[in-house]
Parts: C-alpha cells; structure tokens; sequence
C-alpha cells in the first residue's frame, strides 16, 4: 500500500499506539457523523489520517472545509483537548457571494454544536493574496483534501498552487507534513486536462510541492480507485456525490463510485 517510504515515516505511523487508533475510530463513528458517514467507503478517514500520521496533541491546520467540514467533523474533536485545530476557509470579504455564504454556513455550523467546536480557530486561506493560515512555523501538520484543482483552475495555474503550498511551509514548524489527497488525472492525459476536469497529475502535484521546499516522503493507495478511467463528460463532478448529470447514466456513475485520488504524504525540511 505504500510507496516511496522514508524513515521518517515510518518513525511516525510507530507513534499511532492502538489507544490513539481506538480514540480516533471512536470519533469516526460517532453520530454527529451521522449524516457524513455514508462517504466513509470512498474517503476511508481512518486509515488516511493513520497514514498522514495524526496524533491528538498536534497543531493541524484543515485547508477550505467544505460544507459543514467533512474533515472537520473528525479534527475538530479529535484534536479538542490536547491539541489545536485551524480551519482555514475563505476570505469574509471575498467578491464571490459562494466563498463569503461557505464561510458564513460553517461558521454557523460550529456554533451549533459547541461541544465538539468550541475550540476551533478560524483563519483565512485564498491564494495569494491571503495565505496565513496558522502562526509561522507552529503547525505540526497541514491537511488538504480534494483543494489543488480548484487552485489551478479558472485562471490560477501555477502560481496559484505554488503560493497554496508556500503558505503551508510557512505555517508548518521544521519537520512538519503535509498530508495531500487529490483527484488524480491519469498520467497518460494531457497536462492541460487539468484546467476544466477537476482531476490533477500526480507528477504535477509533487512538483509544485517540491517547489514550495517539500520533498515527498511517502505515497498510498488508500483512495485509489481503479474503476475511475478520469474521463467524464462533467470531469470529476460526473461522479458522485455531485453526479451532475442528473439521471443520465446515474446507476453507471454510482457503480463507479468517487474519483481515483493521490494520497501523498510530504515532509518539511528541517531548514
């Protein structure tokens, strides 16, 4: 299942003793999870963020949860009494009216539920222009999931991804991670497909990072998923859960289920 394994990570997975592994398991079946569960076979959050090497004490930095935070549901509780937890959204004052009523939905979904909430740090992450997400250097790890595409599209490109990963070294202490899942475009298509499909190359997305001072210590198979050719009419949104083709062909969609992504761990250097 992993590739490319350094030392380091394996010092780090020796760290998830099997109370840390029970404690997280029991965040993921709980039921305010009620309603994000039935993700849970595509996205496999346990074993992702077992693998990303997450630990209760750690300062972790969510980029742009969706929704009510998918991720979030899991961190924030996760990390509640030991840890710290920012969850870097977009920016209140942004000209799209999506970017401003996303902040504003999450926000109000954390204040309904404080008991699981009520510790979480709010800041603001919409590249490049706003890129400080945590206090330099503090955090132990940075978490992104199913984000660089929309980076990279709709006129960001490479600067766009570049700045993105230059803010999460800068936020990160030496020697913290990054943990990255993307939908992956098959390394066989063009890498102008990215523009307009959702789906990102692999080499692409090392090389950005590689840029911005990561090196890449570590690769899974976790969110792989073979069925997913990455060639749809909609691009990824295709798939579920958007299935933007409505009906059409839905019961070949759902069979395919969510898209094929890159699970990369990254690692900060020490400098």
């Amino acid at each position: 299942m992993f590739k490319k394994t350094a030392l380091i990570t394996i010092i780090i997975l020796s760290f998830l003793t099997p109370a840390i592994a029970s404690e997280l398991k029991d965040i993921i079946d709980s039921k305010h999870r009620a309603d994000a569960s039935a993700r849970d076979v595509y996205r496999n959050p346990q074993a992702t963020l077992e693998f990303f090497g997450l630990k209760p004490d750690m300062t972790v930095v969510e980029i742009w949860p969706g929704g009510k935070g998918w991720y979030t549901e899991i961190l924030a509780p996760y990390l509640k009494e030991k840890g710290r937890f920012y969850a870097a959204h977009f920016n209140e004052d942004s000209s799209s009216e999506f970017y401003r009523s996303s902040r504003q939905h999450f926000i109000d979904s954390l204040a309904e539920s404080p008991e699981h909430y009520d510790q979480v740090k709010l800041s603001t992450f919409n590249p490049p222009n706003y890129v400080d997400i945590a206090p330099a250097g503090t955090a132990d790890m940075v978490l992104t999931f199913r984000n660089v595409h929309n980076w990279f599209m709709r006129g960001g490109g490479d600067e766009r991804v570049l700045s993105a990963f230059e803010a999460f070294h800068k936020a990160l202490k030496p020697g913290g991670v990054l943990g990255l899942v993307e939908h992956r475009l098959a390394d066989t298509r063009p890498l102008s497909d990215q523009e307009a499909s959702g789906y990102m190359r692999q080499d692409y997305v090392q090389n950005m990072a590689e840029k911005a001072g990561f090196t890449l210590i570590a690769e899974s198979d976790i969110n792989r998923n073979s069925k997913d050719s990455t060639d749809h009419p909609r691009g990824v949104w295709t798939l579920p859960p958007t299935l933007r083709l409505g009906e059409e062909n839905k019961e070949h969609y759902l069979q395919i289920g969510e898209s094929d992504r890159m699970t990369l761990l990254f690692h900060r250097s020490t400098k």
